[in-house]
């Protein structure tokens, strides 16, 4: 029976008491839509920290990235992780050619130079309150997003108005990227699209709590099932087929509609992302059948 690992690390495995997450039920859910599916396609499916002695890997056909969501702080020591499970054998979803292209959020700038529609940015080393000022005046707007080029789950973004900057020697403390706030992200939401093997499963829209402006689960934000549209799929698929490398098995592509309607690409979630199965409940099995594919060859 081919053996499945997936990834999870310490503040997401049960068991770790106050170091869990507040969105770790996040992962119980992965898991508990997973184990049916694979069983029925004779997969075992195993849970285990990134982290772990590598020998913990042993007899693992494939593994799965899964809830590794504090390799942001780890990249390079995450990636080499990978890196040595596929010199073992191991396939590992998704690669770590993949995952070294997308764990910065540059990539971005590949994907707007192949002629996907991208929210306007700027990429700065850090950031102060100047920084701040000039890049709302180059955008038109007097509130921005700034974010970490690495990073997840919203995890130390900022949005700053011009009538409420921060005071004179602050500095965001990170490498960066700044963004107009767009007011679609608490009208619509944000949309998300689930592709495995390069086919939509199934579409969410997020909505952040009131008052707020992320939609993470952290943060109050909710999730509802989304019937796209066969242009607004499209428009997800293109993304996907602009990838430099071949179809990957899962990705989440993130979008945001413009004011001119057209929908621009805020994410292209090919690492750890969650993958909704409430919204979508034949995730399991299109996992399960693209995976069994997989190691049957």
């Amino acid at each position: 029976m081919p053996t499945i690992g997936f990834l999870a690390c310490e503040t997401t495995l049960p068991g770790n008491g106050d170091r869990r997450r507040g969105d770790a039920y996040e992962h119980d859910l992965m898991v508990a839509a997973l184990e049916p599916a694979f069983e029925k396609h004779n997969l075992e499916l195993r849970v285990v920290d990134w982290e772990a002695p590598v020998e913990a890997f042993d007899g693992l056909d494939l593994v799965l990235l899964g809830t590794a969501w504090n390799y942001q702080d780890k990249a390079q020591e995450f990636i080499t992780r990978l890196e040595k499970l596929s010199a073992r054998g191991i396939m590992v979803c998704n690669p770590p050619e993949v995952v070294r292209w997308n764990y910065s959020k540059t990539y971005l700038r590949d994907l707007a130079s192949s002629g996907a529609h991208t929210i306007p940015t700027q990429w700065l080393d850090d950031v102060t309150p100047a920084d701040a000022l000039s890049a709302m005046a180059a955008f038109g707007c007097d509130r921005l997003v700034v974010k970490r080029q690495v990073g997840a789950g919203a995890l130390d973004q900022v949005l700053l108005s011009s009538d409420a900057l921060p005071k004179e020697g602050w500095r965001y403390g990170h490498r960066a990227m700044l963004q107009p706030y767009l007011p679609a992200i608490a009208s619509e939401g944000e949309l998300s699209f689930i592709f495995i093997d390069g086919k939509l499963g199934h579409a969410l829209r997020k909505l952040p709590a009131k008052g707020d402006y992320r939609i993470q689960s952290l943060y109050g934000g909710t999730e509802g099932v989304y019937h796209p549209a066969a242009e607004e799929i499209a428009e997800a698929s293109s993304i996907v087929a602009a990838l430099p490398f071949p179809v990957p098995l899962y990705a989440r592509i993130d979008m945001l509609r413009a004011e001119d309607e057209a929908l621009m690409v805020m994410e292209a979630e090919l690492i750890e992302p969650y993958l909704y199965p409430e919204q979508g409940p034949e995730l399991g099995e299109r996992l399960a059948s693209a995976i069994a594919k997989r190691v049957a060859h």
